[in-house]
């Protein structure tokens, strides 16, 4: 698989969305509109009940942001439009009204996490080890923060933040509440996935999407919450110690 992608297929009234980079799974600008957009499509479509989101590949989840798009930037225009798109993605789970599982195969950084954590219901495998690596290159996870902080707690966001080249491990993210159950491998996850998704998908829709807005009572600021965060991210890729820093991975 050489061409990013972002696609929806429905079976048994289960909406499987499904996105891939061939650069690990990295997120540019493109994928991140196209993941919305596809959310939202999802959403509104009355013949699925439930979500299911993954991603292409087999080794890792998302590596988070696109590294190009991050050096590209050139201004605070840029930057706060770029990093506004994990922020959109991230807003349009939290508004969908479908309940969306998570599907997590392999390694995530930095957005990666984001997206997992944005997720009603995650399911891993044990290879599914979590980093946010974003103070190391000077910026920092200012957008995901709420929804990582939502999940796991302060205590435990704090410490990713700060031990910012440490891979956590898929354990240590189920302990701390990321993922509800790990599996050995990712046959006996796709199983788990696709058996709880279709026994949500017989429930009521209805009773499914007053649940879903339970569960996010009190994000309703998010909305210009995220979009701030993107702003201040953008900002400080554009600092001198962030472009010093990322020079040194061309």
């Amino acid at each position: 698989m050489n061409e990013s992608y972002v696609t929806l297929s429905i079976k048994n009234s289960v909406g499987y969305i499904e996105f891939f980079h061939p650069n690990r799974n990295s997120m540019p600008s493109d994928i991140l509109i196209k993941l919305k957009e596809t959310i939202e499509e999802a959403g509104n479509n009355k013949s699925i009940n439930v979500i299911v989101m993954q991603s292409g590949g087999d080794r890792t989840f998302c590596a988070g942001a696109s590294f190009n798009e991050v050096m590209a930037v050139k201004n605070t225009e840029e930057g706060k439009a770029f990093f506004s798109g994990f922020a959109n993605v991230i807003n349009a789970m939290r508004t969908c009204p479908k309940i969306i599982i998570g599907r997590v195969q392999g390694k995530t950084v930095g957005g990666g996490v984001g997206l997992a954590a944005a997720t009603d219901y995650c399911l891993a495998n044990n290879f599914a080890s979590i980093r946010l690596s974003e103070l190391s290159i000077g910026i920092g996870p200012f957008v995901i923060e709420p929804a990582v902080t939502r999940k796991i707690g302060l205590s435990a966001m704090s410490q990713m933040t700060i031990d910012a080249e440490t891979f956590f491990s898929a354990e240590w993210a189920k302990t701390k509440g990321l993922y509800s159950e790990l599996f050995a491998t990712t046959e006996e996850l796709d199983e788990a996935v696709k058996t709880l998704a279709e026994k949500l998908s017989t429930y009521n829709p209805e009773a499914l999407t007053r649940m879903k807005s339970v569960f996010w009572e009190g994000t309703e600021h998010w909305d210009t919450l995220l979009t701030q965060r993107a702003e201040i991210t953008g900002a400080l890729v554009l600092s001198d110690f962030t472009k010093n820093t990322l020079k040194r991975f061309r």
